[in-house]
């Protein structure tokens, strides 16, 4: 690869890896991968290349390390190149796009009802128009359709590993790039130098358990993402009650009056929307306000504020210049290629049910995320669907928080299980990784693993470093309180990246 620096991120060199469409036909049509770079920043002696995915399926890796650069520990700035890459179908490698330009793409999403479809008639406009973008695609490139499966991006990853001279991989995933990670484990076990696992993917779930048939829930009811957003929610309210409104603005003088505060406005919106904020809407914003604790959950409190005094939340400005080409269809192009869905379009309604029943509101999106999957029209071409216990030349470190509202805790067991040699390493805290929801214990843990391959003790908790709803600095309580780990919580009886918004 040659370097160069990054035009729109200063400090970034850029670079493009050619790779085979086809990894078992290396001599036919080959495709692009767009890579980013940031030299390690010393001092101290450079260890070589810290790989980067930051989740999806989808996520763009040249877009998304720029911003996350600085919430890696500084050790590992200054011992390793940090290197991400747009994976094949994404960003700027060669990708899946369905529309001809960024205006048709916006118009085509302006049709699709805002966090999910409530009522026959927006169920049928969001059937119609996924069913269109399956078509879409499949009429542009039904080749690259079938070739971006999790298992020809870990074989990506390798090219990658070899093209910046390391003998072995050293890799951080988060989310949906844990599932990526644990694939590369598996095909490549001899080659894992040193692996971080981060909000997990349960890739027996993802896979339906190996089976063949048609399974009965999608993907992220599989997981149990729906139990999870519910019981994260649950936390918000909790924390946001025992705070106080000087702190969180939705709170209603204790945790149950704030739950039942809660679900007074769920039902009053689905009654009467205000303005364009839907019940749909509405549930799909705090489902992906859950992700990320600072400052999304204050926010959060702030929207569900204004909305309970009959307020229109005031909405931040677009950033200026045109918007980007959304890629919406990316993520469902990985995803729908090779996790099982039901296939009928009419079995999702009583899937919402289903989830409704178990998990309330914020199940509804979670078991209309996986729809678009009915109606896609590829398969992936050689998938990866385990043994996922396969020797690693070193042991793997999990990590996950008790309360992720996206991958569950659960998930982070099952992978450690899964694995021929993990560790887990639990975050007592909340949100969508800790990579992005600090603490200074994973951080700590996470660099003696990656510099020096020191495991955290068996066991090993940490805690995050500023609780929700937190006092400032000098106060005492913190608005937070014991946390009741997954560990005591129901499990999902059957399974999760955006997905509603942002699963994993």
């Amino acid at each position: 690869m040659r370097w160069s620096p990054c035009p729109e991120a200063p400090g970034f060199e850029c670079a493009t890896l050619g790779a085979p469409l086809d990894h078992r036909s290396p001599g036919g049509r080959t495709i692009e991968l767009a890579v980013i770079k940031r030299k390690a920043t010393g001092p101290g002696r450079r260890i070589g290349t810290l790989f980067f995915n930051p989740g999806g399926p989808g996520g763009p890796g040249t877009t998304s390390l720029p911003l996350s650069y600085d919430q890696f520990p500084e050790k590992l700035r200054q011992r390793f190149d940090i290197v991400s890459w747009d994976p094949r179908g994404v960003g700027d490698s060669t990708a899946v796009r369905c529309f001809d330009s960024t205006e048709e793409a916006y118009a085509w999403q302006s049709r699709i009802p805002a966090g999910f479809p409530v009522g026959e008639g927006e169920r049928k406009t969001w059937v119609e128009a996924y069913a269109e973008l399956g078509r879409r695609c499949e009429e542009r490139d039904p080749q690259l359709l079938r070739h971006i499966s999790t298992a020809d991006t870990a074989r990506d990853l390798d090219r990658l590993r070899e093209a910046v001279g390391d003998r072995q991989l050293s890799y951080l995933g988060v989310s949906y790039g844990t599932l990526l990670g644990a694939t590369y484990a598996n095909l490549f076990p001899d080659r894992v130098r040193a692996m971080v696992l981060d909000s997990n993917v349960d890739p027996e779930g993802w896979v339906n358990r190996g089976s063949k048939s048609e399974p009965l829930l999608g993907t992220f009811q599989r997981d149990g993402s729906d139990l999870s957003s519910a019981a994260t929610l649950k936390q918000f309210l909790v924390l946001c009650g025992r705070a106080g409104t000087d702190r969180c603005s939705f709170a209603a003088g204790s945790p149950e009056a704030t739950r039942t505060k809660f679900d007074r406005l769920m039902r009053r919106l689905q009654q009467q929307p205000l303005d364009t904020w839907t019940y749909g809407r509405t549930v799909g914003t705090v489902l992906d306000s859950l992700y990320f604790v600072h400052p999304q959950w204050t926010a959060l409190a702030d929207t569900l504020q204004e909305l309970w005094q009959g307020r229109t939340p005031q909405e931040s400005p677009p950033p200026p210049g045109p918007p980007p080409y959304p890629a919406y269809e990316q993520i469902d192009a990985v995803r729908c290629s090779e996790s099982p869905n039901p296939r009928d379009p009419r079995r999702y309604p009583s899937l919402e049910e289903f989830s409704y029943a178990r998990a309330g509101d914020v199940g509804r999106p979670v078991a209309w995320a996986t729809e678009p999957c009915a109606t896609w029209p590829a398969t992936a071409a050689d998938p990866y669907t385990g043994p996922w216990n396969r020797p690693t030349a070193h042991p793997v470190l999990v990590v996950n928080t008790t309360f992720d509202p996206a991958t569950p805790y659960q998930g982070a067991v099952d992978m450690t299980r899964e694995l021929a040699d993990a560790r887990l390493l639990t975050l007592n805290g909340y949100g969508h990784s800790a990579l992005v929801n600090a603490s200074t214990c994973v951080n700590d843990h996470e660099s003696r693993y990656l510099i020096d391959g020191v495991l955290p003790p068996s066991g090993a908790t940490c805690e995050q470093d500023t609780p929700p709803f937190a006092k400032p600095q000098g106060g005492v309580d913190t608005g937070g309180g014991a946390l009741a780990g997954p560990r005591a919580g129901r499990r999902a009886t059957a399974p999760q990246d955006p997905a509603p918004p942002g699963l994993p």
